[in-house]
Formats: C-alpha cells, sequence, structure tokens
C-alpha cells in the first residue's frame, strides 16, 4: 500500500502547495475507520480508498478531491457519519462524500433499467458537484484492476455494469484514457477469448503489413515538414475492444476491417491545424463523410480537434486528428481539465470546460434524447518519442521513450549512474528497470561502494548509460579481459593467416579510435568487438560478404514499440521454433518452443506472442554456451579455439567450471548464425580426440 508520504509527494508533485496536515490526517482517519476490515484479495480495506486516492492524482486534482478519495466509503462502511467528517474535514469534503455514497447506492447494474436512465440517475446525483463522479470512476478502475479476487459472477456483474455505465461515461466526460482502460479490463472478464483472438490476428496482420504505423507516421512528418509547418505526429494501431466493437457493429470480419490506425497531429495553433489539414488532403484522399471539425463547433465537454479519415499507404484507410497542445491537454483530461493544478494554482487552460455548464447542457441533451455520443470510436492514446521527467529540483532531464531510472541517473553524471542503488519515481520506490513516463520526478538513490552490474546493459535504453556500464565493467575485469582478447585475437588472426603482432594491434587500435592495444583487447575480451572486425579493419580484402538479415531485427512479428532479446535459459537460435513472451522491463522474449520456462507461463496466455525467425542468413551473433570436457595437456585449449575459430564462429566468452589433473571442464560462449551452424560445430568436437563431452548449456536458473 502507498504510505501517506508517498500519497502526498504525488499531490505536491504537481500542487506544491497542498495541505500536508490535512491529508495527514484523512489518512489517519481513514485507516481508524477501516480497520480489521478485509478486501476480497485478503488485504486491509484501507488499501483500496489509498488507491483512488492515487489515481487521482495522476489527474492532478485539488485537496479536496483527494481527500473525499481517501474518505469515499467512511460514511457508507464504517460508523463515521456525514456530521463528523464536516466537523473535522469542513462542509466541502462532507458534501462530496455523501455524494459518492449517494452514486455507490444506485443500482445501476439493473437489468430492468435502459442505459439512459442509468446515466440520467448518475447525472442528477453529481449535479451539486461533478467531483463526485471523479472519485467514483477511480473507485471503479481500481476494483476493475483488482477484479480476479472476485466470485467469477460478481466479476460479470461488475463488468458488465463497468462496461455499459461508467466506461462510456469516462468517454462523454472526455477522459478517453480512463474509457480504455475500462473497456479493456471489461472485455477481458466479459469474452477473454474474443479478446486474445483479436490480439493474435493483429499480430497476424502486424506481420504480414510489416512497420505500417511508422511508415506512415514518417510519411506525414515529410509532408509537414515540407510545407514548414512544426508539428509532433503519433500513430498506432487502434485497441482490442475498439476493433472488437467495429466488428460488431458492421458484421465485418477482421480481414475487412479498415480505419484501424489511427494518427495524431500537434500542431502550435489554429491556424496551423487547417494548414495541416490541407497538407494532408492534398497528400492523400479524403474519405467521403469522414470529416468532423470540433474546432469550430467543439464538443460539450471542451473537446476540440479535426478528425479526418484518409486513403493513406497502400489504400489502407487511416484517421487523423488534428489539434493544438492546449487542445490536446483538454482532450487527455477531458472535463477533470477545470480542477487540474500547474505550479500549486488551477491551470488556465482556455478550452477547459465549466462543470456546471457542461452538467446543465448534457441534462438537457439527455432529454432530447440524443445518445450517438455514447456510442463514439474509442480516441487514440498518443505515443511519445521522448520523456521528459524531472529532477528533484524541478530541472528538466530530456530522455528516449522507454527509458528507465538508470538512464536518467547516467544522464545527471556517470558518478551517479554508476553508484545508483534504486529510485524513486514521484516519490514512490520502483525498481531500476521501470520504464519512465512523462512529468515524473525522479530521485536517484545511491551508495559509496556500488558498482555497475553487468545485467545493466540490457536495462538501460541510452548509448550514454551502456557505454558509461561498459566502460565500468571493463575496468573492472580488465586484467582477464585482455588476457582473454590476447587469445581471441591470435586464433582469429591465424584462422586468416596472419599473426597478431603488438605492431598489427597498436595500428588497430589507431585506425579504430581506441589509445592502445591493451584496450582493443579489452574490448575483444568483453565482447565489445569483435576479433574479426579488428582483422577486417587491418585486412579489407579478407571481410565477407554481408549477411541478408538484420542482426538487430531478425525475428518477425514484433510491434513497432516493442524490443526484443533472447532467452538466457534457452538461447534459441534462427531455424529453432519460438515464441514470444513479454516481460515488465524486458520487452519481448524469445523462448525456444520446448523450454521448460514456458510451462510457468501457460495460465498466462495475454503475455505470449506468435514469432518466428527472418528467412535469409543471419548474421553469426547468436551466442549460445557450450559445455566441453577436455584432456589436461598442453595446446588442447588453443586447437580448440582454432577449431571453432576455423568453423567461422567466435567465441565471446570461456570459462573454466572444473580444473582437475587430467581434464578441464570448461563452458565457451560461441556466436553462431544459426541452429545448423551449432549442429556442425558441434560434430566437429565430438570428432576431436582430446574434447571428452561437448552438450549445448541450458541453464534454467538463467531465466528472463
Amino acid at each position: 500500500m502507498i504510505d501517506v508520504e508517498d500519497l502526498i509527494a504525488l499531490v505536491r508533485n504537481y500542487n506544491p502547495r497542498t495541505n500536508a496536515d490535512l491529508l495527514h490526517r484523512a489518512h489517519d482517519y481513514g485507516r481508524l475507520m477501516h480497520e480489521g476490515q478485509t478486501r476480497q484479495s485478503g488485504e486491509p480495506y484501507f488499501t483500496h480508498p489509498v488507491a483512488v486516492a492515487a489515481i487521482l492524482t495522476e489527474m492532478q486534482l485539488d485537496d479536496a478531491t483527494i481527500v473525499t478519495a481517501l474518505l469515499h466509503d467512511t460514511i457508507e462502511d464504517t460508523k463515521s457519519t456525514y456530521t463528523e467528517v464536516a466537523r473535522l474535514f469542513g462542509d466541502e469534503v462532507a458534501e462530496l462524500v455523501d455524494g459518492v455514497t449517494k452514486l455507490t447506492n444506485l443500482q445501476l447494474s439493473s437489468t430492468q433499467s435502459k442505459q439512459a436512465e442509468n446515466f440520467r440517475k448518475l447525472f442528477f446525483a453529481m449535479s451539486r458537484d461533478l467531483r463526485v463522479i471523479l472519485v467514483k470512476l477511480a473507485d471503479r478502475l481500481h476494483n476493475m484492476r483488482t477484479i480476479k479476487s472476485m466470485k467469477p459472477e460478481k466479476q460479470a456483474q461488475k463488468a458488465r455494469e463497468t462496461m455499459e455505465i461508467y466506461a462510456p461515461l469516462a468517454g462523454r466526460m472526455g477522459m478517453q484514457w480512463m474509457r480504455e482502460e475500462l473497456e479493456d479490463l471489461s472485455f477481458r472478464v466479459l469474452n477473454p477469448e474474443a479478446r486474445n483472438s483479436i490480439l493474435r490476428r493483429f499480430i497476424t496482420l502486424q506481420r504480414e503489413a510489416g512497420d505500417v504505423v511508422h511508415k506512415i507516421t514518417n510519411d506525414i512528418r515529410s509532408e509537414l515538414d515540407r510545407a514548414g509547418i512544426e508539428a509532433t505526429v503519433y500513430g498506432r494501431a487502434k485497441k482490442p475492444y475498439s476493433i472488437w466493437r467495429k466488428m460488431q457493429e458492421k458484421d465485418l470480419a477482421f480481414s475487412r476491417l479498415s480505419d484501424i490506425y489511427g494518427f495524431r497531429i500537434i500542431v502550435r495553433d489554429v491556424a496551423d491545424c487547417y494548414r495541416a489539414l490541407g497538407v494532408v488532403h492534398q497528400r492523400w484522399r479524403a474519405v467521403p463523410g469522414r470529416f468532423k471539425d470540433y474546432i469550430s463547433q467543439p464538443k460539450q465537454n471542451g473537446y476540440r480537434s479535426i478528425h479526418t479519415t484518409v486513403s493513406g499507404r497502400d489504400g489502407k484507410r487511416v484517421e487523423v486528428q488534428i489539434r493544438t497542445r492546449e487542445m490536446h491537454e483538454v482532450a487527455e483530461a477531458g472535463v477533470a481539465a477545470h480542477w487540474s493544478y500547474r505550479d500549486g494554482q488551477r491551470s488556465a487552460n482556455p478550452f477547459a470546460v465549466d462543470p456546471a455548464k457542461w452538467i446543465a447542457q448534457l441534462t438537457e441533451r439527455f432529454e432530447e434524447g440524443d445518445h450517438d455520443e455514447f456510442l463514439e470510436h474509442v480516441k487514440l492514446e498518443m505515443y511519445q518519442d521522448q520523456v521528459f521527467c524531472f529532477t528533484p529540483k524541478g530541472d528538466v532531464v530530456q530522455l528516449p521513450k522507454g527509458a528507465t531510472p538508470l538512464d536518467y541517473a547516467y544522464a545527471i553524471h556517470t558518478r551517479i549512474g554508476n553508484a545508483c542503488v534504486s529510485a524513486k519515481v514521484d516519490g514512490i520506490r520502483v525498481p531500476l528497470w521501470t520504464r519512465l513516463r512523462n512529468g515524473q520526478s525522479v530521485e536517484i538513490i545511491t551508495a559509496e561502494g556500488q558498482k555497475p552490474q553487468s545485467s545493466w546493459v540490457d536495462i538501460v535504453t541510452t548509448g550514454r548509460a551502456k557505454a558509461a556500464i561498459r566502460k565500468s565493467l571493463r575496468e573492472e575485469d580488465r586484467g582477464r579481459f585482455v588476457k582473454l582478447g590476447r587469445e581471441l585475437a591470435r586464433v582469429t588472426f591465424e584462422r586468416f593467416g596472419k599473426k597478431a603482432t603488438d605492431k598489427a594491434l597498436l595500428t588497430a587500435a589507431r585506425t579504430l579510435g581506441l589509445p592502445d592495444e591493451d584496450e582493443l583487447l579489452a574490448r575483444i575480451g568483453s565482447a565489445e568487438l569483435t576479433a574479426q572486425k579488428v582483422v577486417e579493419t587491418l585486412y579489407p580484402e579478407l571481410a565477407s560478404a554481408p549477411d541478408t538479415v538484420d542482426a538487430t531485427r531478425p525475428v518477425v512479428g514484433l510491434a513497432d514499440d516493442q524490443t526484443f532479446q533472447r532467452a538466457p535459459c534457452c538461447c534459441p537460435l534462427p531455424g529453432e521454433r519460438i515464441v514470444g513472451i513479454t516481460y515488465r522491463g524486458k520487452g519481448v522474449v524469445a523462448h525456444a518452443i520446448d523450454c521448460p520456462a514456458l510451462i510457468d507461463l501457460e495460465e498466462q496466455p495475454e503475455r505470449w506472442i506468435d514469432l518466428h525467425w527472418q528467412s535469409g542468413r543471419h548474421a553469426a551473433v547468436h551466442t549460445v554456451p557450450l559445455e566441453l570436457t577436455i584432456s589436461n595437456a598442453a595446446g588442447v585449449l588453443g586447437r580448440i579455439c582454432t577449431l571453432i575459430g576455423d568453423r567461422r564462429a567466435n567465441i565471446s566468452d570461456l570459462h573454466f567450471m572444473d580444473k582437475k589433473p587430467d581434464y578441464y571442464r570448461i563452458v565457451i560462449d560461441v556466436d553462431l548464425r544459426d541452429v545448423e551452424h551449432l549442429h556442425n560445430l558441434m560434430m566437429a568436437l565430438d570428432a576431436e580426440s582430446d574434447v571428452a563431452r561437448v552438450t549445448r548449456l541450458r541453464d534454467q536458473k538463467r531465466r528472463p
């Protein structure tokens, strides 16, 4: 559970003038009132009000709303009363808590009442202060996030109620991010087979169509740049539930769907909105009847944007939304933008709608029977190419998308990165592999004696961080790496009929911009540089023909924003059947289809991704550990290394596991092209008289 100090830190992040004493008192009172109560999961009940308050801090709401979240179940579920809440926290908070209680008591899930009537009840109940519905929506969102602890029939009831009432209401209020999450959580409960089917079909479509979103996004950016319009362009495929709903409404098979991609253009001012529209329509053919101008005719919730649908690349229909940055802020927060804080003051966004006028207009429209907006398509979440985070002093640090607290630490200073032991994001301690989001405040915790770990290289995304980590690791193991690098260089040079003399190594080092041969050998030994690359630098005529498959993207089936790595437990090779598993902070990890680690993941089908290797010739960069038992005799290890080099395989690491008077047991990490390359190498090693045993090492202790 988030403690009170972390919660206050979340509020203070956007409202430095928050009343910390008020939040402390509300937290202590709520915890006291709910003492002894538990949730279905067995957790203390008060974890729920605190989680609801934390959700509301994401909307940057005022202190009264945060306090209401902490107390929203006290009048209904404890011995607390309206009078006591008013005495302790004021009439404003008491009114809000009472309003949330009345909303909770509405029988919204009744199958006898129509959806419009349910909404009418909601509007009348929240008409005195719209913040009560913001608390109720956050309450429902947390309940849906933790719904698995409920009985199946209760899950289904809550999911239907959420899908029919709360998700459309969140959309109507302009809070599209909440609508999408509520719909997806409900869809997962009500029709998990359909949701998984959509995900599988989408993976197939992406594999067949290629990087469509990235290509169209670049096309739009190029056209806008040519016209001299400064803009940010985002694009992505639509959400599974949005696609499923369209299939049901239009009675279409997935393969016949169009308009499943959407793009958003953010420009400086209103004039640029219409200039950008002209550029889009000049470059692509507009689809008749699919143009809406919500700038000249804003929605009731303050939403402003231009919508158009065009036939894009390869005839695919795509939706394009065009708006200014201020319009975009309201599009993300909806009616809640009225209460948003910035530097301790209410945000003065000119497009934020007045809640009282909005609720009055909405109720009036209900009487007219206009329900079309409840069925509007779900709007797209934006992609962020960059992330802007804040230091504890308020300075801005710019990082690429997917950056972690470690990237942040190294962006501040290499010394801070090397000494990093943990991090706090928005006042909450998080793992170092956490992906940072825009606007978050990051605090790095360091300790004397801390040194970078080898696993950090796979956690960070910035080149600066990777270089700093590798440099530190090199310095720590420099002696071992120099010795190993010298042996690898000798073997590789001899394979090409050359000698790895000191002069040759120094010449190669200077050509590659390195200070001396020891640095060159250390990099070879640490696998940052291959010995073959050194040979090719000195003797370009010996360079092999380039491989046809891109080594950075050797598999098919990944989404545009997904990263890829091979599972360290099974180290699959091209030519072997694989499956992708999503891991938090690690992207997609490819496992061999027979990897025992998959047994533990059978009950989590949502994490499985259909992958297969790219066709063509792969580069020899796929590392596989081989365990060998060899004779303890002079020259044997050298001959083994030579044999491996002769098979066009590179040794990236070597460990002695067991040393006996008559034999050695060693593990050699070998970089290979594919499974055929592996079989040929193992057959050659097995035929060597000084090799008693050779096996491919699959270590289940080295799981992702």
